[in-house]
């Protein structure tokens, strides 16, 4: 039987990849976005859910019906500027709360963009924030829970980064020498492991770094 996907984050670099996906996958028959502003692509099978991530009513009523929910979300210290407090609003409130509308609603999967290295436990800010997320979303409940780890994420961007520019070939070259957890992955793997790992319909929780992410990628 077809699928209802709900996505958070289709606007992102790894979002905006498993939208194309999902949109092609016959495994779902529809795939609805939430979104704060409507984007420039249209489906037969896509429902565009224009919503205020501060509205929990109107999230609960968007997300309803929804077999799978993906959450792709994250934001950059650039473009907060550097608050801190409004960078933890929406990589930590946003997919926490939709994990939660998850359960509440009877959706059995929910599948993370984290972070390698993520770890409640560290002195890093963000490691530290991604870690608090898989800790909170691995209490709610929700029978099956995927959470990818990817490091240094490779792919077009809508926006420049200068240090990714940079850092980026530097890395590629010096990746068979790195753990393999932190090694570099196209943006578009991760979504394919995303999207593999949303057939799996195993219970339980479970985190997927580069290893596993380029070993299901291609299911």
């Amino acid at each position: 039987m077809a699928k209802t996907a709900t996505l958070i984050g289709a606007s992102g670099l790894i979002g905006n990849h498993l939208l194309q996906l999902l949109l092609d996958d016959p495994y779902f028959d529809t795939v609805k976005i939430l979104v704060r502003r409507k984007l420039q692509t249209n489906h037969q099978k896509l429902e565009q859910k224009i919503v205020d991530f501060n509205d929990n009513d109107s999230l609960l009523v968007a997300m309803d019906n929804s077999d799978i929910v993906f959450c792709t979300v994250g934001t950059t210290q650039k473009k907060v500027k550097g608050d801190k407090e409004v960078y933890r609003k929406i990589d930590y409130d946003i997919p926490v709360k939709m994990a939660r509308f998850c359960k509440m609603t009877g959706c059995e999967s929910f599948i993370l963009v984290s972070s390698a290295g993520a770890n409640s436990r560290s002195k890093n800010f963000y490691l530290n924030l991604k870690g608090e997320v898989e800790e909170a979303i691995q209490t709610t409940g929700i029978r099956s829970v995927y959470v990818m780890r990817p490091s240094m994420l490779m792919g077009n961007r809508k926006e420049y980064r200068f240090g990714e520019k940079v850092i980026t070939p530097a890395m590629n070259a010096i990746s068979f020498l790195l753990p393999s957890k932190y090694k570099p992955i196209q943006a578009e793997d991760v979504a394919k492991a995303m999207l593999a790992s949303s057939k799996q319909n195993t219970e339980g929780f479970f985190i997927w770094e580069y290893n596993a992410m380029m070993k299901y990628k291609n299911l």
